[in-house]
């Protein structure tokens, strides 16, 4: 099956009936969730229409459409996004993203007080500032492993600093789906995929089809010298810079996490 009609049979698994005001008794029901005829029922299409875009035969399907499938399905703005990239996919070949900063940026970045790094393409990390090193240990990486997807799942390090694990291996899974979709022709990706599929927790997770955007959040490490840190985190695009971004972690001031922090900013003489 293809991405988008694996995307959209899942999607479609996770509705009951009763959600979208529909009886639920009746014929015996043989798949979970919608039928493809109630979700197209629903969206306002034909039946034909709707199993064709479910095959992967969404050539020339609008926008509308898209919108009104997602509505049905109850997408959230990832989902719906995700769904107008998988049927209507990018024209332009993906571009490679930066190897480095430029100088501005990289005077910004060794400015701030906390930890703070640049991710580019595929999660490749491009450069960090003396607290980030601190924190996550990049330095220690082989020039040629520093991405946060290998090392999370392809390297022990990585997975002794998540005690939370497996919610930071679906939100990374989760997000390379999404540049996926925005990419689908870039070698660079296919290659870090591949490498990712050897792991089967990244497979599990990968055949989840789920998506996420890794904007803010919390993250939870096992720090190997200070113990745990408790961190929050924001990512920035840089103006004029689409394939770059840029993490910082933020902790609670006066917290424990502060002040193990503190810690490691005295012993990298920050």
């Amino acid at each position: 099956m293809s991405e988008l009609g694996e995307f959209l049979r899942l999607r479609r698994a996770r509705i009951r009936p009763s959600d979208v005001g529909l009886p639920e008794f009746g014929r015996r029901r043989r798949v979970p969730g919608l039928r493809r005829e109630e979700v197209a029922q629903l969206a306002g299409v034909s039946v034909d229409y709707y199993v064709r875009l479910e095959q992967g035969r969404g050539d020339g399907v609008s926008a509308e459409v898209l919108d009104a499938v997602a509505r049905v399905l109850r997408l959230d703005r990832t989902e719906r996004q995700h769904l107008h990239d998988l049927a209507r996919p990018p024209r332009e070949p993906a571009r490679p993203g930066p190897r480095q900063l430029r100088g501005g940026l990289r005077l910004v970045l060794d400015a701030l007080d906390a930890p703070a790094f640049a991710l580019g393409r595929c999660l490749d990390v491009v450069a960090w500032n003396a607290l980030g090193d601190a924190v996550m240990g990049f330095s220690d990486m082989p020039p040629g492993q520093r991405n946060v997807a290998r090392h999370a799942f392809l390297s022990a390090a990585g997975r002794r600093l998540y005690p939370e694990f497996e919610r930071v291996a679906a939100e990374t899974a989760a997000f390379l789906r999404v540049d996926a979709a925005r990419h689908p022709d870039d070698p660079e990706l296919a290659a870090l995929l591949a490498d990712l599929a050897a792991d089967p927790l990244f497979a599990e997770l990968w055949a989840r089809h789920g998506v996420r955007e890794k904007s803010h959040g919390r993250k939870l490490l096992l720090h190997p010298r200070v113990g745990e840190l408790d961190l929050g985190y924001e990512t920035l695009t840089p103006p004029g810079e689409p394939g770059l971004q840029l993490v910082v972690y933020t902790a609670e001031p006066g917290s424990p996490t502060a002040e193990r922090l503190a810690l490691l900013a005295d012993a990298a003489r920050i």
